[in-house]
């Protein structure tokens, strides 16, 4: 017992963990299920077909593509607009700044039903209500994750010293070389977070995708139509292999942090 009383908050922190990562363990063990029945989620027996015919399941594999390519391309363009507007809100001083603040988080702060709405009603009164589809996706994509992306880099250059930059400029470095050499570098690991952010945000959403997709088919779209029907077990196959890509970026950072450091710390 006094064990368990010295251990208390480690104990609870583990048990919320494993509680966390219940769904996941659930998703992995179901990408190698056999299935008796396609609407049930239970263990009938080990197969590696659902990973070999990864396109097996009816449509699956183009609606998987098409959020590939609206994320990718909602990332480029939030994380080039969105990086733009970090560093004109935390180096430059103008009028409506602090206005400008204020509208950057709105879109983080209203319902996703709100935004969708919205931008669905803007699309119709535009005049394109009846051509729905991928370049509205994008565009909506767009919208809601520029604010993340400003919020994050934002921080970073926040808390950034410009005491390297002002040493640069002192060494004769031009303001071109000053930005490319020691301002980006060290903003980097901002911009890239604040893009697999985007790309997260972007591949994940439903809500605002469904009010705004008119015909297109997106991946969330399919596993919610799918799941009326019986859920394919490839679904769990490409949940596995994004949570594997997603937790192998973030260990080839941390380990390239820790090697930077090391060496830094070595030298």
């Amino acid at each position: 017992m006094s064990w368990i009383r010295r251990n208390l908050v480690l104990i609870g922190g583990l048990a919320v963990l494993l509680y966390m990562f219940v769904p996941i363990f659930v998703v992995v063990l179901m990408s190698f299920n056999a299935p008796a029945t396609r609407n049930v989620y239970r263990f009938d027996g080990f197969t590696l077909d659902n990973w070999t015919n990864f396109c097996g399941a009816e449509g699956m594999c183009a609606a998987l593509v098409r959020s590939i390519e609206i994320g990718l391309l909602a990332t480029f363009v939030a994380t080039l607009l969105g990086t733009l507007a970090a560093f004109a809100l935390v180096r430059h001083d103008f009028a409506g700044r602090s206005s400008a603040n204020l509208l950057i988080f709105l879109p983080m702060a209203s319902p996703e039903i709100v935004m969708g709405s919205s931008l669905l009603a803007l699309f119709v009164a535009a005049g394109f209500g009846g051509q729905l589809g991928f370049w509205t996706i994008f565009i909506a994509h767009v919208m809601f994750c520029l604010s993340f992306v400003v919020v994050t880099v934002r921080s970073r250059l926040a808390g950034m010293d410009d005491v390297l930059e002002q040493a640069a400029m002192d060494l004769y470095a031009t303001p071109q070389q000053t930005f490319w050499r020691v301002t980006f570098p060290l903003v980097f690991p901002g911009i890239l977070g604040a893009a697999l952010l985007s790309f997260s945000l972007s591949f994940d959403d439903f809500i605002v995708t469904n009010l705004n997709a008119g015909t297109t088919t997106t991946f969330p779209m399919y596993v919610w139509g799918v799941a009326q029907r019986g859920v394919p077990m490839q679904v769990n196959a490409v949940g596995t292999l994004m949570f594997v890509i997603s937790v192998s970026v973030v260990l080839i950072g941390e380990l390239n942090s820790r090697r930077r450091a090391k060496a830094l710390g070595a030298g």
